[in-house]
């Protein structure tokens, strides 16, 4: 058995009626049903329609439990056995070192670049956020030790990363790189100076040079999209979009704006339907609809409809499920990892980062996402970094970059004032909101 699922628990089952329909995208049975740990190792096969191994069963029971920790609701199979021996997959491999947890660092290594030498800069940048955990000013002679290796790499591979640009974008990258370089022999004066506390905000003014450079590197859109999916909406790159939020219970911020970034490269169709959304005001002065400490979610409109309906056809418009994983040139759509047996699959965006953006839809039904999204706010014992369950089986679409602490403060009933879009709007292809109607 591998390590990751030595000890899984069983689970007890308790009614419990009073949370609405669908609010993180699992199906309901007219009683939602209250999921609860115990100790064990009960073990369910599949049916047709039912659970295939423990690992299957205890993925959405465990999704149940740390999903709906709050607004507890699944229909467990009738169908579902006991079995002496299921067949477990080996998803130890799924962790890996120290999981990556800064959203700008993921969205960094989600590029589809391969240039060895801007990643060998990019990583003792980075590394200077573990030398800020050293007590005191101690801390510096480490950052002093990141930055000039950083900066030596530089040197050594400057004509490789040059090498790199895009032919378009190659005078904006050489200007990038020239930020990056003054911007560590200012991190240097820092040290110098012994200013432990402007470490971090000149490590993140750097950082996001290195970000600047590799999106230098990006030629166009990698890949097209599946020609079912070609005429919907699709976001072929990156966009930006601020989402204002009026925030009741915090005495000491009234309006909070976050950033949030989202990836068309690594998920085109359901990062496109979002910002067409977005366009049309599909979210302005829509509430904060959960907030359970778990998750933050919105996006179910008034009315009968769970998601957008769509003007031109009076249909509710819906996206397929879209992951992309490491070492593949392209998403796989509609089906989760476990169902293509790709058990030891990495995702490119992963729900590692507090503020983790992704689609919600039905349980059952892959390809129902509409309009609800939802936040991942914290990591739990069944959703930690690098081997999280809800990888490969949710669509990620995105991060909130700017103010995600503030997350944890939004409760039921706070309004959305608006979502809007800052950059990366030319990326949209197809946009539905243009259309009259």
């Amino acid at each position: 058995m591998a390590a990751a699922f030595a000890s899984l628990p069983t689970f007890s089952v308790v009614n419990s009626s009073r949370f609405p329909r669908r609010r993180i995208g699992f199906s309901c049975s007219k009683k939602p049903l209250e999921v609860r740990c115990s100790s064990g190792n009960t073990r369910y096969t599949k049916q047709r329609g039912a659970f295939t191994s423990l690992k299957e069963c205890a993925i959405s029971l465990a999704l149940s439990v740390g999903l709906m920790v709050s607004v507890p609701s699944i229909a467990l199979s009738p169908n579902a056995h006991a079995v002496a021996n299921p067949v477990i997959p080996d998803v130890s491999v799924l962790i890996s070192g120290p999981p990556i947890k800064d959203p700008e660092a993921l969205l960094r290594y989600a590029l589809p670049i391969d240039n060895k030498a801007i990643r060998e800069v990019q990583k003792p940048l980075e590394d200077i956020t573990d030398s800020l955990k050293i007590a005191g000013v101690k801390a510096l002679d480490s950052v002093e030790r990141n930055v000039r290796q950083a900066s030596r790499t530089l040197q050594q591979g400057k004509s490789i990363i040059v090498a790199g640009f895009a032919e378009s974008k190659k005078d904006h990258g050489n200007e990038m790189i020239e930020k990056l370089e003054a911007g560590m022999q200012d991190m240097l004066k820092i040290v110098e100076d012994r200013k432990r506390d402007a470490v971090a905000p000149k490590q993140k003014e750097i950082l996001k040079y290195v970000g600047g450079i590799e999106e230098d590197m990006v030629d166009g859109f990698p890949y097209e999209v599946p020609e079912e999916y070609r005429n919907m909406p699709l976001l072929k790159g990156r966009a930006s979009v601020d989402m204002k939020v009026k925030i009741k219970d915090n005495p000491n911020i009234e309006d909070c704006v976050f950033r949030i970034v989202l990836d068309g490269y690594n998920a085109p169709v359901t990062a496109g339907n979002f910002v067409d959304l977005v366009e049309r005001h599909f979210y302005d002065g829509m509430e904060i609809q959960r907030s359970d400490g778990f998750v933050v979610q919105t996006g179910d409109p008034e009315g009968p409809a769970e998601g957008f309906i769509d003007p031109s056809t009076e249909k509710t418009r819906t996206v397929p499920l879209e992951i992309m994983v490491t070492g593949e040139k392209t998403p796989f759509y509609g089906s989760t990892l476990e169902e293509l047996g790709l058990y030891k699959a990495q995702v490119v965006i992963p729900f590692n980062a507090f503020g983790t953006m992704a689609m919600a839809r039905e349980e059952f039904e892959n390809d129902s996402g509409s309009s609800q999204v939802f936040w991942l706010l914290k990591e739990s014992e069944l959703t930690p970094s690098n081997s999280n369950i809800l990888d490969g089986r949710y669509a990620v679409f995105g991060y909130v970059t700017d103010n995600e602490d503030f997350l944890a403060d939004l409760k039921v009933g706070d309004v959305i004032e608006s979502i809007q879009v800052v950059s990366g709007l030319e990326n949209l292809a197809n946009p539905s909101y243009k259309i009259a109607g």
